[in-house]
Protein backbone atom coordinates (compact mmCIF):
# COMPACT_ATOMS: atom_id res chain seq x y z
CA UNK A 1 0.00 0.00 0.00
CA UNK A 2 1.11 3.11 -0.57
CA UNK A 3 2.33 5.92 1.82
CA UNK A 4 -0.50 8.18 2.68
CA UNK A 5 2.32 11.06 3.00
CA UNK A 6 3.14 10.26 -0.11
CA UNK A 7 0.28 11.42 -1.93
CA UNK A 8 -0.33 14.34 0.32
CA UNK A 9 2.97 15.60 0.06
CA UNK A 10 2.99 15.26 -4.04
CA UNK A 11 -0.02 13.53 -5.59
CA UNK A 12 1.10 15.26 -8.88
CA UNK A 13 4.32 13.50 -9.30
CA UNK A 14 2.87 9.93 -7.79
CA UNK A 15 -0.31 10.40 -10.43
CA UNK A 16 2.80 10.62 -13.03
CA UNK A 17 4.49 7.71 -11.81
CA UNK A 18 1.02 5.65 -11.81
CA UNK A 19 0.23 6.96 -15.27
CA UNK A 20 3.65 5.33 -16.78
CA UNK A 21 2.45 1.82 -15.57
CA UNK A 22 -0.94 2.33 -17.02
CA UNK A 23 -2.75 3.11 -13.79
CA UNK A 24 -5.09 6.69 -13.65
CA UNK A 25 -5.25 7.99 -10.06
CA UNK A 26 -8.65 9.61 -9.55
CA UNK A 27 -6.95 12.67 -7.89
CA UNK A 28 -10.30 14.30 -7.71
CA UNK A 29 -11.48 11.81 -5.38
CA UNK A 30 -8.10 11.76 -3.01
CA UNK A 31 -8.67 15.65 -2.96
CA UNK A 32 -12.06 15.75 -1.79
CA UNK A 33 -11.70 12.82 0.83
CA UNK A 34 -8.43 15.16 2.27
CA UNK A 35 -10.49 18.22 1.80
CA UNK A 36 -13.48 16.87 4.19
CA UNK A 37 -10.82 15.08 6.72
CA UNK A 38 -9.48 18.64 6.86
CA UNK A 39 -12.77 20.66 7.65
CA UNK A 40 -13.73 17.92 9.90
CA UNK A 41 -10.56 17.87 11.70
CA UNK A 42 -10.52 21.59 12.10
CA UNK A 43 -14.07 22.10 13.21
CA UNK A 44 -13.24 19.11 16.12
CA UNK A 45 -10.04 21.34 17.00
CA UNK A 46 -12.73 24.54 17.38
CA UNK A 47 -14.58 22.49 19.41
CA UNK A 48 -12.10 20.96 21.78
CA UNK A 49 -10.59 24.43 22.85
CA UNK A 50 -14.06 26.17 23.25
CA UNK A 51 -14.85 23.15 25.22
CA UNK A 52 -11.83 23.66 27.44
CA UNK A 53 -12.51 27.14 27.71
CA UNK A 54 -16.27 26.94 28.77
CA UNK A 55 -15.32 23.67 31.25
CA UNK A 56 -12.84 26.47 32.98
CA UNK A 57 -15.41 28.93 32.53
CA UNK A 58 -17.90 26.57 35.01
CA UNK A 59 -15.16 26.14 37.56
CA UNK A 60 -14.29 29.33 38.20
CA UNK A 61 -18.35 30.00 38.07
CA UNK A 62 -19.14 27.38 40.59
CA UNK A 63 -16.00 28.49 42.94
CA UNK A 64 -17.78 31.92 43.03
CA UNK A 65 -21.54 30.63 43.79
CA UNK A 66 -22.72 31.73 40.39
CA UNK A 67 -25.28 30.04 38.21
CA UNK A 68 -23.80 28.08 35.32
CA UNK A 69 -26.18 26.01 33.75
CA UNK A 70 -26.69 27.94 30.67
CA UNK A 71 -22.15 27.47 30.33
CA UNK A 72 -22.90 23.23 30.56
CA UNK A 73 -25.80 23.05 28.25
CA UNK A 74 -23.67 24.44 26.04
CA UNK A 75 -20.89 22.37 27.12
CA UNK A 76 -23.26 19.29 26.55
CA UNK A 77 -24.02 20.34 22.93
CA UNK A 78 -20.73 20.73 22.38
CA UNK A 79 -19.74 16.94 23.38
CA UNK A 80 -22.79 16.04 20.87
CA UNK A 81 -21.42 18.02 18.14
CA UNK A 82 -17.81 16.28 18.73
CA UNK A 83 -19.29 12.64 18.65
CA UNK A 84 -20.73 13.24 15.36
CA UNK A 85 -17.30 14.71 13.89
CA UNK A 86 -15.68 11.92 15.58
CA UNK A 87 -18.01 9.31 13.65
CA UNK A 88 -17.71 11.70 9.92
CA UNK A 89 -13.87 11.66 10.29
CA UNK A 90 -13.76 7.24 11.19
CA UNK A 91 -15.91 7.48 7.69
CA UNK A 92 -13.54 9.24 6.11
CA UNK A 93 -10.76 7.50 7.29
CA UNK A 94 -12.56 4.29 5.95
CA UNK A 95 -12.83 5.76 2.56
CA UNK A 96 -9.37 6.91 2.19
CA UNK A 97 -8.06 3.22 3.54
CA UNK A 98 -10.36 1.79 0.80
CA UNK A 99 -9.04 4.18 -1.91
CA UNK A 100 -5.64 3.53 -1.06
CA UNK A 101 -5.70 0.08 -0.74
CA UNK A 102 -6.44 -0.74 -4.52
CA UNK A 103 -3.61 1.50 -5.62
CA UNK A 104 -0.57 -0.50 -7.29
CA UNK A 105 3.02 0.66 -6.24
CA UNK A 106 4.49 3.34 -8.23
CA UNK A 107 7.32 2.04 -10.72
CA UNK A 108 10.84 2.90 -10.11
CA UNK A 109 11.89 5.92 -12.00
CA UNK A 110 14.29 3.83 -14.55
CA UNK A 111 11.59 1.38 -15.32
CA UNK A 112 10.55 2.49 -19.36
CA UNK A 113 7.34 3.70 -20.01
CA UNK A 114 5.68 0.84 -22.55
CA UNK A 115 2.52 -1.24 -23.38
CA UNK A 116 4.14 -4.44 -24.17
CA UNK A 117 7.44 -6.34 -23.96
CA UNK A 118 8.33 -4.51 -27.20
CA UNK A 119 9.16 -1.63 -25.73
CA UNK A 120 11.11 -3.31 -22.68
CA UNK A 121 14.98 -2.14 -22.72
CA UNK A 122 17.69 -4.30 -22.64
CA UNK A 123 20.60 -3.48 -20.39
CA UNK A 124 23.12 -6.10 -20.72
CA UNK A 125 23.54 -9.69 -22.49
CA UNK A 126 25.41 -12.43 -21.21
CA UNK A 127 26.05 -15.58 -23.42
CA UNK A 128 23.93 -16.87 -26.12
CA UNK A 129 20.53 -17.88 -26.53
CA UNK A 130 21.09 -22.01 -26.69
CA UNK A 131 19.42 -23.62 -29.70
CA UNK A 132 17.88 -27.18 -30.06
CA UNK A 133 17.58 -29.76 -32.35
CA UNK A 134 14.61 -31.28 -30.75
CA UNK A 135 11.32 -29.74 -29.35
CA UNK A 136 11.91 -27.90 -26.31
CA UNK A 137 9.39 -28.93 -23.20
CA UNK A 138 8.75 -26.31 -20.23
CA UNK A 139 9.12 -27.75 -16.49
CA UNK A 140 5.52 -28.89 -16.45
CA UNK A 141 5.80 -31.22 -18.89
CA UNK A 142 9.48 -32.57 -18.07
CA UNK A 143 7.80 -33.29 -14.38
CA UNK A 144 4.44 -35.22 -15.76
CA UNK A 145 7.31 -37.01 -18.13
CA UNK A 146 9.78 -38.08 -15.47
CA UNK A 147 6.71 -38.99 -13.02
CA UNK A 148 7.78 -36.28 -10.38
CA UNK A 149 5.35 -34.09 -10.56
CA UNK A 150 1.25 -35.07 -10.34
CA UNK A 151 -1.11 -32.32 -10.95
CA UNK A 152 -4.04 -34.97 -10.65
CA UNK A 153 -3.63 -35.95 -7.58
CA UNK A 154 -2.53 -32.61 -6.21
CA UNK A 155 -5.97 -31.43 -7.37
CA UNK A 156 -7.70 -34.39 -5.31
CA UNK A 157 -6.11 -33.47 -1.89
CA UNK A 158 -6.17 -29.43 -2.62
CA UNK A 159 -7.89 -28.35 -5.65
CA UNK A 160 -6.93 -26.65 -9.02
CA UNK A 161 -3.29 -24.63 -8.74
CA UNK A 162 -1.10 -27.18 -6.66
CA UNK A 163 0.98 -29.30 -7.83
CA UNK A 164 2.63 -32.87 -5.84
CA UNK A 165 6.60 -33.22 -6.29
CA UNK A 166 7.77 -36.69 -5.04
CA UNK A 167 10.95 -38.71 -5.94
CA UNK A 168 13.98 -37.01 -7.28
CA UNK A 169 11.74 -33.71 -7.75
CA UNK A 170 10.96 -33.25 -4.10
CA UNK A 171 14.35 -33.92 -3.22
CA UNK A 172 15.45 -31.83 -5.61
CA UNK A 173 12.89 -28.60 -4.48
CA UNK A 174 14.09 -29.76 -0.65
CA UNK A 175 17.84 -28.94 -2.06
CA UNK A 176 17.31 -26.10 -3.63
CA UNK A 177 15.13 -24.75 -0.54
CA UNK A 178 18.05 -25.46 1.44
CA UNK A 179 20.85 -24.22 -0.72
CA UNK A 180 18.75 -20.38 -1.15
CA UNK A 181 18.75 -20.16 2.58
CA UNK A 182 22.26 -21.17 3.29
CA UNK A 183 23.38 -18.60 0.34
CA UNK A 184 21.80 -16.06 1.53
CA UNK A 185 22.44 -16.62 5.19
CA UNK A 186 25.96 -17.48 5.35
CA UNK A 187 26.93 -15.41 2.57
CA UNK A 188 24.64 -12.22 2.38
CA UNK A 189 23.90 -11.40 5.82
CA UNK A 190 20.31 -12.85 5.76
CA UNK A 191 19.18 -14.37 9.58
CA UNK A 192 16.27 -17.37 8.52
CA UNK A 193 13.04 -17.17 10.32
CA UNK A 194 10.27 -19.71 10.14
CA UNK A 195 7.29 -18.09 9.72
CA UNK A 196 3.55 -18.87 10.39
CA UNK A 197 1.68 -20.61 7.45
CA UNK A 198 -1.64 -18.48 7.79
CA UNK A 199 -1.48 -14.54 8.20
CA UNK A 200 -4.07 -12.39 9.23
CA UNK A 201 -6.00 -9.77 6.95
CA UNK A 202 -3.81 -6.79 7.87
CA UNK A 203 -0.51 -8.95 6.42
CA UNK A 204 -2.07 -9.28 3.10
CA UNK A 205 -3.52 -6.12 3.33
CA UNK A 206 0.11 -4.76 3.66
CA UNK A 207 1.65 -6.75 1.50
CA UNK A 208 -0.68 -5.55 -1.38
CA UNK A 209 -2.81 -8.81 -1.27
CA UNK A 210 -6.11 -7.76 -0.61
CA UNK A 211 -7.96 -6.48 -1.81
CA UNK A 212 -6.98 -6.90 -4.95
CA UNK A 213 -6.46 -10.56 -4.81
CA UNK A 214 -9.07 -11.39 -2.77
CA UNK A 215 -11.10 -14.04 -4.92
CA UNK A 216 -7.44 -15.88 -5.76
CA UNK A 217 -6.70 -16.20 -2.58
CA UNK A 218 -7.33 -19.32 -0.08
CA UNK A 219 -8.70 -18.28 3.40
CA UNK A 220 -9.59 -19.86 7.08
CA UNK A 221 -13.27 -18.43 7.92
CA UNK A 222 -14.09 -16.63 11.00
CA UNK A 223 -16.01 -19.69 12.48
CA UNK A 224 -13.80 -22.23 11.60
CA UNK A 225 -13.77 -24.61 14.59
CA UNK A 226 -10.44 -24.29 16.57
CA UNK A 227 -8.53 -26.91 18.77
CA UNK A 228 -10.75 -24.69 21.81
CA UNK A 229 -14.12 -26.38 20.22
CA UNK A 230 -13.36 -29.83 20.65
CA UNK A 231 -13.97 -31.27 24.43
CA UNK A 232 -10.71 -32.81 26.09
CA UNK A 233 -10.39 -36.47 25.12
CA UNK A 234 -10.96 -38.24 28.51
CA UNK A 235 -8.06 -40.48 30.55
Amino acid sequence: MLDLQALRNDLDAVAARLAARGYPLDTIRFGQLESSRKTIQTRTQELQAKRNAASKQIGMGKAKGEDVSAILAEVAGLGDELKELEAQLEHIQQDLQAFLSVIPNTPHISVPVGKSEADNVEMRRVGSPPEFDFEVKDHVSLGEDVGGLDFETAAKISGARFSLLKGPLARLHRALAQFMLDTHTEQHGYTEVYVPYLVNADSMRGTGQLPKFEEDLFRKPQDFPTRADFPASAG
